[in-house]
């Protein structure tokens, strides 16, 4: 081996380093974009039954198509959010009504009655209060940043319903003008990479929805049986925070702990409120053991085919880079990416071990 092939080598290898540095930026500092991409495609997947029975059954042109089912989307979107914005004002009233520090007073004379029942002394009283722990120091700060959040909020749906307007309307094009680049004696080998994507990410938001459905349910039953109102609502909040994998179930037992409590702020806390949240908690851990333990493995294993250790290295890696909407779009991210590589590479060991479940 001589010289000319040693320098050869090394110029490969920083120029694969340099590329995948340069491909790794480039994807950090356009999150947001990419982020929109990937959620105008998955409305327009879910829009694209709709155009074809308009077209097919109603004889809609292609535009009107397009616009009839970004409108029903929309109106879908817009209905949820009216079942929220009463749900909210009335658990801000209740939340505003609540004298903290008689709440902080009773739950400690809660806990001080259950350690003498069981023969200890009673708490110190250095603890910190509730009202203490709500006390916010910087309100000015805290209402900019809400109105920062909404004004996101507002671009960010904006762009992705525009993106996926032109995916639902122009999305053959789109993707016969790809496929038109493509090497002709590749071209079977990259329609069957893509019906498999297509397939695999098909099965993981039909176990995805089952999922949210069977979590749901649980939940409204256990809101229910102890009388809490919105009861469906709530169900249905809580059902959505589990598309954020490991924090969102966290999040959803603060807020329906915190619901529930609000919901019976007139009564007394020893014998109704602590009892009433205690068991609604108590409910919601055992939904969550029976997604853990039946629901996830079979939409993970079955759908994404994937181990849970993957799963959740890819989880953390993406929740670190781009937050929130990164941890709910990984996984199907990931299945995507593991077909284009068993199609590229298909045989490079680490490539066929990662994909020898596909």
């Amino acid at each position: 081996m001589n010289a000319n092939i040693i320098a050869q080598g090394i110029l490969k290898a920083v120029g694969m380093i340099v590329g995948v540095f340069l491909l790794c930026l480039g994807i950090y500092k356009l999150q947001n974009v990419i982020i929109y991409v990937i959620l105008a495609s998955v409305l327009a997947l879910i829009g694209r039954p709709i155009i074809q029975f308009l077209k097919k059954k109603l004889k809609f042109k292609n535009t009107w198509a397009t616009i009839t089912s970004i409108g029903l989307i929309m109106c879908f979107f817009i209905g949820l959010m009216s079942l929220f914005i009463p749900m909210l004002i009335t658990q801000g009233k209740n939340l505003a009504s609540i004298d903290f520090q008689a709440l902080n007073d009773n739950i400690l004379l809660f806990l001080d009655n259950i350690l003498l029942s069981l023969g200890f002394t009673k708490l110190e009283s250095n603890i910190t209060n509730i009202p203490e722990l709500l006390n916010m120091q910087d309100v000015s700060s805290v209402v900019n940043g809400f109105i920062e959040i909404i004004s996101n909020l507002g671009m960010g749906l904006f762009s992705v319903f525009f993106i996926a307007f032109f995916f639902m309307k122009d999305g053959t094009a789109i993707s016969n003008s790809f496929l038109s680049l493509a090497d002709p004696k590749r071209l079977p080998k990259i329609k069957k990479t893509l019906e498999e994507i297509k397939n695999l990410l098909s099965r993981y938001f039909v176990g995805l929805f089952l999922q949210l459905t069977v979590i749901f349910v649980l939940l409204t039953i256990v809101l229910l049986i102890f009388g809490v109102g919105d009861a469906v609502i709530i169900a249905f909040l809580c059902a959505l925070l589990n598309l954020i994998p490991y924090l969102g179930p966290i999040i959803g037992a603060v807020v329906i702990s915190v619901l529930t409590i609000s919901n019976f702020m007139d009564a007394d806390v020893q014998s109704v409120i602590l009892p009433k949240t205690i068991y609604v908690l108590i409910g919601f851990l055992i939904t969550q053991l029976i997604d853990n333990v039946f629901s996830q493995p079979i939409i993970f294993s079955n759908s994404v085919k994937s181990n849970p250790l993957e799963i959740f290295l890819i989880t953390l890696i993406s929740g670190t880079l781009f937050g929130i909407v990164g941890m709910v779009v990984a996984i199907p991210a990931y299945t995507v990416l593991k077909v284009i590589l068993k199609a590229v590479f298909p045989n490079n060991k680490f490539v066929q071990m990662l994909t020898s479940k596909i």
